[in-house]
C-alpha cells in the first residue's frame, strides 16, 4: 500500500517548463491533464509510480540534486515526471518534465 501525504506545494523545477505549461491554451487537453495531475498530487504526493533509483537519469540527479523520482500517467500516453522533497513539516512535489510516451522511453532508455 502506498503512503498518503498531502503536498504543501507543487512547483516546477525549471521556469521554462512552467512557462511552457502556462502558455498552453486553457482548453488544451494536455493543460487539463496536467492540472488534474497537480490536483491529485496536492491530495497525495505519492500518487505516481515510483521509478527505481538506478533508473533515475543521471542528468536529473546532477541538475536537480534529487534522490527520488515518480511518473504520473497523463492522457494520450503522456507522462509527468516529478520528485518529492521535504521534511516532517513541509512536502513539495517538484515537476521535472512532461512528455509523450516516445520521449519518455528515450529519456529512460526503455
Amino acid at each position: 500500500m502506498r503512503p498518503i501525504k498531502k503536498a504543501d506545494g507543487i512547483i516546477f523545477a525549471e521556469d521554462k517548463t512552467e512557462e511552457a505549461f502556462n502558455s498552453l491554451p486553457e482548453e488544451d487537453w494536455l493543460k487539463k491533464a496536467i492540472k488534474r495531475a497537480i490536483d491529485t498530487l496536492k491530495e497525495n504526493v505519492f500518487s505516481g509510480e515510483k521509478i527505481r533509483k538506478e533508473l533515475i537519469p543521471k542528468e536529473y540527479i546532477q541538475k536537480y540534486n534529487i534522490d527520488n523520482l515518480f511518473w504520473y500517467k497523463l492522457s494520450k500516453g503522456w507522462r509527468l515526471v516529478y520528485s518529492v522533497a521535504g521534511d516532517d513539516i513541509e512536502v513539495l512535489a517538484i515537476i521535472i518534465e512532461y512528455f509523450d510516451h516516445k520521449n519518455y522511453e528515450r529519456r529512460f532508455k526503455y
